[in-house]
């Protein structure tokens, strides 16, 4: 919207020169009435060709960006000096070719408005180029800077296996996420490869990822986006998941996934990630030694007299003795908490002071 306006606004100086510059005392005025026609269509070519050029060179830049109001002023101090720069070549170019008001009055006159249709292209241009690229370098001035963006909502790429696993769905439809997640175009494509395998299972997987990704677009609270992202051709040739951390590296994003390898390359190419299997454990409940349980005994453990159980969460719980109460409801002490890659196990025995 601010850059549409930039643009409007663009266009509406380029007219009003135009207006203005063949008014009374205008740059573009001349004296003698026969000349006026002459150059007015000369005059009206130029400011279109300025018109145009910007606005081409604006279009044509792949990537739009929100801009903030210092990119503005910074933008057009830079364009101003470009601007003023480009005067002194044209002073200097009428110098050089003796283009003086006795010699050739016409374009003498015309050089003012020259000079301002230059310096008006000049902060267009630095003005947008700024707004569009200030997070891809570092521009520091005295008490300000600007650097890549790497906080606040930055956008969520999700992997192949963490949209199959479905739990990315539930968890952003509590509305806890409010980042915007992006699925690359080569996520899709392997989606949809996976679900035309011939493995009967290998397509289940692929299937139940592609049906997450229905209800998680056609959620309202859920911000999701398939991107096309530009990738170099080396890039482009590299295995799915190298391309991933590659596209989180050009929109400075995050990689959410459950692939304890795609986290490790991600975290050596200096990229964050969201493990969801860290996230489920994070999520779990902290119990101390000493603490009481309510578990049934659902099978035998592996050491002698040992039963295992399970909390609502899913996380095993090792009783001592309790191979005797299998399949039974027990009161159980907890005496130690294990935290493991697998998952969180509680070690406990029968709380035999229980009525």
């Amino acid at each position: 919207m601010v850059l549409w306006a930039i643009r409007i606004l663009y266009f509406l100086m380029i007219m009003a020169i135009l207006l203005l510059g063949f008014s009374e005392g205008g740059p573009f005025a001349f004296q003698q009435a026969e000349r006026l026609e002459q150059h007015f269509a000369m005059a009206v070519i130029g400011c279109l060709a300025v018109l145009l050029l910007g606005l081409s060179a604006d279009m044509l830049m792949p990537r739009k960006n929100l801009a903030a109001l210092a990119g503005v002023f910074f933008g057009l101090i830079a364009g101003l000096i470009i601007g003023l720069a480009l005067n002194f070549v044209i002073n200097f170019f009428y110098e050089i070719y003796g283009i003086t008001a006795s010699s050739n009055p016409d374009l003498y006159i015309a050089r003012n408005g020259i000079k301002l249709l230059v310096n008006l292209f000049c902060c267009y241009l630095a003005i947008t180029w700024v707004m569009q690229t200030k997070d891809d370098f570092r521009f520091i001035i005295p008490y300000v800077e600007f650097s890549k963006q790497t906080k606040g909502n930055c956008p969520l790429l999700l992997d192949t296996s963490v949209i199959i696993d479905g739990r990315i769905a539930d968890i952003a439809s509590t509305k806890v996420i409010t980042s915007p997640m992006v699925i690359p175009r080569f996520i899709l494509n392997e989606l949809q490869n996976i679900a035309d395998s011939s493995d009967r299972l290998r397509r289940n997987r692929g299937r139940r990822g592609l049906d997450v990704l229905n209800k998680m677009q056609s959620n309202p609270d859920i911000d999701l986006t398939i991107q096309d992202i530009t990738l170099t051709g080396k890039e482009a040739a590299e295995p799915v998941d190298h391309k991933l951390v590659s596209a989180a590296q050009k929109l400075a994003g995050k990689v959410v996934t459950n692939d304890y390898n795609l986290n490790k390359v991600a975290s050596i190419r200096g990229v964050d990630v969201i493990n969801v299997n860290d996230l489920a454990n994070a999520l779990k409940s902290v119990l101390l030694p000493g603490e009481i349980l309510q578990v049934e005994v659902v099978k035998p453990g592996d050491q002698s007299g040992q039963g295992v159980g399970y909390l609502e969460d899913g996380t095993m719980v090792v009783i001592e003795q309790g191979r005797q109460y299998l399949h039974s409801d027990v009161e159980v002490v907890v005496t130690s908490v294990l935290q493991t890659s697998a998952g969180r196990m509680i070690f406990g025995k029968i709380d035999t002071d229980s009525d």
